[in-house]
């Protein structure tokens, strides 16, 4: 068990770098390449910050455990709604200028909802995962082709900022591709045995895991980016790197864990995962897109409801871990 958590708290630590090693050198790889500053902030920024819940999820279904590749993907993205987003308009509030992320919440809404369809039946088929890897595509190309038009748009000028604060040469850029990759790999492989381990031993589904350490670990990524692009009042960048996350958790993590490994989903995830991710989502878009007063800002307030919500999930969470806990009779703490 201490070996388990110790591999836990060394894959989250080694993941969290390895990622922010491959975003970096990603973006610079992209920028010396002539690739627009706002298609690196939407495609190599917005999804590559998703780049350690695609390595874990992908090892889980691999390994046979789909039900953790699923809580990562639904966790991070109420991870980061919830509790990154809440976190940072308590901090600061949030304004959205950017009329591509605009575009971009409408999009979260339709693909969450595809994702809630997709459950009605208690199952995520190969079929299923291929359908949400296809309409990934799609995004995908829609990103481009915006990111191409979009020109004058503040994301694009946020995210040329970051890289002229922080150049890099291009040799060095490729290395720390590299470098990130492998890692990226190496510690999701570490994560995974670690919290299969505890899961099984706690006697909790590998769904919890990956709903809460795992998909909180994944999401520091997100987490790092948001307080240092508050800061700097880069409240676009912010929402960017949100947005983009949960497209791709929900479309591509998701969608290739289940074309790897088709997976039973309990009604549970439905009532309970899916419902509070719709529900955040639909909060931010009302929030962000202006729906009531036309103002296009998350206040503190609502970043205060955001965490509240993230609060009571967890704590709901954490006491089916310890009440699993209690019924076999292992030590939590």
């Amino acid at each position: 068990m201490l070996l388990a958590l110790l591999a836990i708290v060394a894959g989250l630590v080694l993941l969290v770098w390895s990622a922010d090693r491959f975003v970096d050198g990603a973006a610079a790889t992209a920028s010396h390449l002539g690739m627009s500053p706002l298609l690196i902030g939407m495609v190599v920024i917005g999804f590559g910050t998703s780049a350690p819940e695609l390595a874990v999820s992908a090892i889980a279904a691999t390994d046979g455990n789909p039900g953790l590749a699923l809580g990562n993907a639904y966790g991070s993205n109420i991870t980061n709604i919830a509790l990154i987003v809440g976190l940072v308009a308590l901090i600061s509030p949030i304004q959205v200028h950017s009329q591509i992320l605009h575009k971009e919440l409408p999009i979260l809404i339709g693909i969450t909802l595809l994702a809630g369809w997709q459950l009605l039946d208690g199952n995520l088929t190969r079929l299923d995962g291929w359908v949400l890897l296809a309409v990934f595509a799609v995004v995908m190309g829609w990103s481009i082709v915006q990111g191409i038009r979009g020109k004058g748009d503040p994301l694009g000028g946020e995210t040329e900022s970051e890289l002229a604060a922080h150049p890099m040469p291009l040799n060095r850029a490729l290395v720390w591709v590299v470098v990130g990759l492998v890692l990226l790999l190496v510690s999701s492989r570490m994560l995974v045995w670690g919290a299969v381990y505890v899961a099984q031993t706690l006697g909790v589904s590998d769904l919890i895991i990956g709903l809460t350490i795992v998909a909180i670990g994944t999401s520091l990524p997100e987490l790092a980016a948001g307080i240092a692009s508050v800061r700097k009042k880069e409240h676009d960048l912010i929402l960017g790197n949100i947005l983009g996350s949960g497209i791709f958790n929900t479309l591509a993590v998701v969608g290739m864990a289940a074309a790897i490994e088709p997976m039973a989903a309990e009604s549970v995830v439905l009532y309970r995962d899916w419902t509070v991710m719709m529900a955040v989502t639909l909060g931010l878009f009302v929030m962000g897109y202006g729906v009531f007063g036309g103002r296009r800002v998350v206040l503190r307030w609502e970043g205060a409801v955001l965490v509240a919500i993230y609060i009571g999930y967890t704590g709901y969470l954490a006491s089916t871990v310890f009440s699993a806990a209690r019924a076999t009779g292992v030590p939590v703490l």
